[in-house]
Parts: C-alpha cells; sequence; structure tokens
C-alpha cells in the first residue's frame, strides 16, 4: 500500500483508517488460505482427502466470515462514513470504503452457520462430481445437487431481493445486472447467433482435422507456456497445472496461478485453455500494486474478468494476425504433425464453426447458445418450474433445440460444467456472455485508440494491447463497477453491436458473406 490510499491528517482518523485495512487484510488472507486449499483439491490432492478437506474449507469460510461480519468493523465504517463523503468518488480511499461496506452489508445477512454449511456441501459436492462424472453417475450428485439449489434459494432470501430469486446471486458475480436486464439480452443475442449458426451449416465447412492428430502432452504443455509468456504472464508470479476444469487463482499480488487440462489428439484443447486462463491472470497481475489484500485487488466482476480471457483466447488468439507469427513456431514445435499445413489453413481450422456438445470447447460462434441453454435452466430451477431429477432430460431437450445435438449420455451433459457442483446455482453463467460482449467493446476501443494493434499482432509484439488493457482495466482492480468501468474504457454502455459486428466480419471471411438483423445488432442493454 503506498501513499495514495494513507495520507491522514487527523490522527484519529489515522487509527481508524489502518484499523480498517487490518481487518479486510485478515480476511483477504482468510480467503487466499481458503483458495490455497481449493487448488490444491483441483489439482493435486490425493482423490480420498476430499472429506477432510470440506471440513478444513468450511472452517476457513467461517472464520472469514465471522471477520466480515464483526460488529466492530461495522462501527468502523460508520466512523469513517462522514469522511468517506468528503472525497470525491474517484477517491482511492472512498472506493476501498465503498467496497468494504458493500461486502460487510451484504455479508451480514447471511448467518455464519449457513456460510460454512455451504462452504462444506460444496466442497463435498465437487469431490463426488469429480467422481461421478467419468462414470455418467447423474445419481450420485444429484442429491448433493438438490442440496445445492435448496441453499441457493436460501441464500438468495437472506441476501433480499425485490426482483428475481436469482438477482442477489448474478449481483454477486455481475454486479448491476438482474434478470430483467439479462433476460432480453440474452434472447436478442440468440437470435442473432441462430442466423449466422444456420447461415454457416449452408456453407462449404472447414476442415480441422488437422488439430486431431497425436500432440504429445509435454510438447503441448511447452508450446502453451511459450504463448502464455509471449502475451505477458509471468512465471515469476505465477505456474500452470493441470486440473479436471481450468482456472485461474489468486492468492496475492505476486501469487496468480493458471491451470489446463491437455487432449493428446486435440490441439486446440490445452492451448487455448491457457490463453484463456493466462488472459484472466493479466488482469489480476495488473492490477495497482497500491490495491494489494485490499477489497480492490481483484477484478470488479464475473463479466469484466471473462472479457479479458475471451480477447485473449479468441480476438488475439484465434486471429489471423496471431497466427502469421505463431504458426511457424508451432510448426517447430509438431514439425511432422503439421507438414505442409498452411498458417491460413490452420487459421480456418481453428475458427471452424460446428454446433457440439462441449461449451469450452465450443467456437465463438455457438458459444453463448451453451450459455444461454444454462441460464434458462438455473433460472427454471430457482422458480421451481423444473425439478432436479428432470434436469438430465431437460439439458437434451435444450441442446436438441438450440444447437441440433444430443449427448449420447450425461458426461458430456448435465455433468459436463463444475459451476453447480462447486457452487451455488444461479449467477453461475452470465458472466461468460456479458464476457465475451465487453471483450468486442473493449477490442474495438483499444484499436480506435491504436490502429496498429493488429499489424503488431501479427509481429507477435502485444506491449501495445497490453498497456491500453492496463491503463483502462487492469490497474482499476475493483474500484469500479462493471458498467463504469465499461464507459470509462469505451464511452459506451454494454452494446452486442461491436461483437456482432465482429463475429460476422470475422466468419464472413472463413465462410462467405453472412448477415444479421439490424435491430438484432443495434440492441443495447445497460
Amino acid at each position: 500500500m503506498d501513499s495514495r490510499i494513507l495520507a491522514f491528517v487527523d490522527g484519529n482518523l489515522q487509527t481508524k483508517w489502518d484499523e480498517l485495512l487490518a481487518r479486510t487484510r485478515e480476511i483477504y488472507d482468510l480467503n487466499a488460505i481458503g483458495a490455497l486449499m481449493s487448488w490444491d483439491q483441483s489439482t493435486y490432492m490425493p482423490p480420498k482427502g476430499g472429506t477432510l478437506r470440506g471440513r478444513q474449507l468450511a472452517l476457513m469460510e467461517q472464520l472469514a466470515h465471522e471477520r466480515r461480519t464483526d460488529p466492530a468493523l461495522g462501527r468502523l465504517l460508520d466512523d469513517l462514513q462522514p469522511y468517506a463523503e468528503s472525497l470525491a468518488p474517484d477517491d482511492d480511499r472512498a472506493a476501498i470504503l465503498r467496497e468494504v461496506r458493500r461486502s460487510y452489508e451484504r455479508a451480514v445477512r447471511i448467518p455464519a452457520s449457513f456460510a460454512s454449511a455451504f462452504a462444506k456441501h460444496t466442497s463435498e459436492s465437487f469431490m463426488v462430481w469429480i467422481e461421478a462424472r467419468p462414470a455418467n453417475n447423474f445419481a450420485a450428485v444429484q442429491p448433493y445437487l438438490q442440496k445445492t439449489l435448496d441453499m441457493s434459494r436460501q441464500m438468495s432470501q437472506f441476501l433480499g431481493t425485490s426482483g428475481h430469486l436469482a438477482d442477489p446471486l448474478i449481483d454477486f458475480a455481475d454486479r448491476g445486472f438482474t434478470v430483467a436486464e439479462l433476460r432480453p439480452l440474452l434472447a436478442t443475442l440468440s437470435v442473432a447467433l441462430t442466423s449466422l449458426v444456420k447461415q454457416i451449416g449452408e456453407r462449404p465447412q472447414v476442415d480441422n482435422s488437422v488439430l486431431h492428430h497425436f500432440y504429445p502432452k509435454a510438447s503441448q504443455l511447452a508450446y502453451g507456456e511459450q504463448v502464455a509468456r509471449a502475451i505477458g504472464y509471468d512465471f515469476q508470479r505465477g505456474r500452470q497445472d493441470e486440473t479436471h476444469h481450468p482456472f485461474m487463482i489468486k492468492f496475492g499480488y505476486d501469487d496468480v496461478r493458471i491451470t489446463t487440462r491437455v487432449d493428446e489428439y486435440d490441439l486446440g484443447n490445452a492451448l487455448f485453455g491457457t490463453l484463456h486462463e493466462a488472459g484472466h491472470a493479466l488482469y489480476e497481475l495488473g492490477i495497482d500494486p497500491a490495491y494489494a489484500s485490499t477489497v480492490l485487488d481483484s477484478g470488479t466482476s464475473s463479466g469484466v474478468h471473462e472479457s479479458q480471457s475471451r480477447l485473449w483466447e479468441n480476438i488475439v488468439g484465434r486471429s489471423a494476425a496471431f497466427w502469421q507469427h505463431a504458426f511457424p513456431r508451432l510448426q517447430t514445435a509438431f514439425p511432422e504433425q503439421l507438414a505442409g499445413v498452411s498458417a491460413e489453413a490452420f487459421y480456418h481450422a481453428v475458427n471452424r464453426v460446428a454446433p457440439s456438445l462441449i461449451r469450452t470447447e465450443a467456437d465463438e460462434v455457438t458459444y453463448n447458445l451453451h450459455v444461454i441453454i444454462r441460464f434458462g435452466l438455473e433460472l427454471e430451477l430457482l422458480e421451481g418450474k423444473l425439478a432436479i431429477a428432470d434436469l438430465p432430460e431437460a439439458w437434451h431437450a435444450r441442446y436438441s433445440e438450440a444447437l441440433g445435438v444430443r449427448a449420447p449420455t450425461d458426461v458430456d451433459g448435465i455433468l459436463q460444467d463444475v459451476h453447480w457442483y462447486g457452487g451455488p446455482i444461479g449467477g453461475s453463467f452470465q458472466g461468460y456472455t456479458l464476457g465475451n460482449i465487453m471483450a468486442a467493446q473493449f477490442y474495438a476501443a483499444a484499436l480506435a485508440a491504436h490502429p496498429g494493434i493488429e499489424a503488431e499482432i501479427g509481429r507477435g509484439e502485444f506491449s501495445t494491447l497490453h498497456s491500453w488493457l492496463h491503463e483502462n482495466i487492469y490497474r482499476h482492480g475493483a474500484k469500479y463497477a462493471p458498467g463504469d468501468l465499461l464507459m470509462r474504457a469505451t464511452g459506451q454502455p454494454l452494446t452486442v453491436k461491436p461483437y456482432l459486428e465482429y463475429l460476422c466480419a470475422k466468419f464472413s471471411g472463413i465462410y462467405g458473406t453472412l448477415t444479421i438483423d439490424r435491430p438484432a445488432a443495434g440492441i443495447q442493454s445497460a
């Protein structure tokens, strides 16, 4: 922490401020210790360690929750409120006080016993899911999922809402967004994307068989690490490991880790997974060091976070400019598999559009249809319109309707995503689509400021783009709400227009001219 957010004239005020920072730093550290245990659970922990780990995570959540809801913290906030009101809204201290109060007021609504019980339950549920998915055993997780649904409803009721039961859970991840705003946004997007999928399906299809030769794991991991380093991921402040479901996790300002999953017969799986998680990590590593261990030392929302992972994974990592530079190096890593393949053919291969079963492996055009299905199922579960027992068949029916595919088993159906087995039902998925929309909007603003960015990417240079993202997004951490950050960076509220224009232009270049209804392209959402 530097003097910008420490300077006070009033000694009594300084004492109270120092105590506030000390208390919130302790909460930060307890959360980081819990995160470290969760990381270990997802990477190296022995399979039989799950029961004890669930108890340990529950204890960490209980300790953190006790501190988040300590009346002494509330009194400190009250004592500092007159000072907070005297500060400019843009002041770092005002932002810290605002975010601590928001966290405190939300936390005191949730009983400590519930917070601990939910942490223990989701840890146990996660371990059951790890075994149930490869065994295609939905029956094993069904009672856990039912309890998760019941507890998610309880959590929402504790937090309080005048709208939809999902609203408090959505706000937790993407503050400021509600079901009433998201439903029409996703409906508009669904219509436009369905149209694009239909048009592309009528064109000659791209051959992506080059991605499915045998690519040894060690070589894939080594190349992925090269790419992560190239875009700016600092291995002195992070590392990469393997897991069942890739994620980025932060333990502190100088410890931000990524994970990946390798399929030796799918070159894109680990590579784009690494780019995706490295994008998340760049955001966290770029936060102003003055905010270290404070409430501002994190990304501001799920959607903004996802905008950074999808920007690096797709807008950069799946661009023709990127492969202009990167493909010769990939050929060096896999000379036999890629012999005789051109950079253009490879670019087309990694951008093949085809309805599929797996969200994390979906192409850019169909990806959000996966999210929209999940978002709709979440709402129906919370509303009581859909029972847990009926969820597997509902999943299959939605996929058949929206994407024209049906999973042969639940492995690639209701069991494929970890989210509902390791967290609440509600607020889990909307951030992915918000991130895609924001990514295009941020990238368009960066190009407007620096038109040479794409030429630089073609030379393997990422500093200009990285600097723009750092200046306009990364360094601010959680200081600004997502809508405010978007306005500051782009001068516009959230709009799907840049995203649909990006998809239409990119895939017209691969599949021939595509069109989107003009009304759909112009829809905006706050």
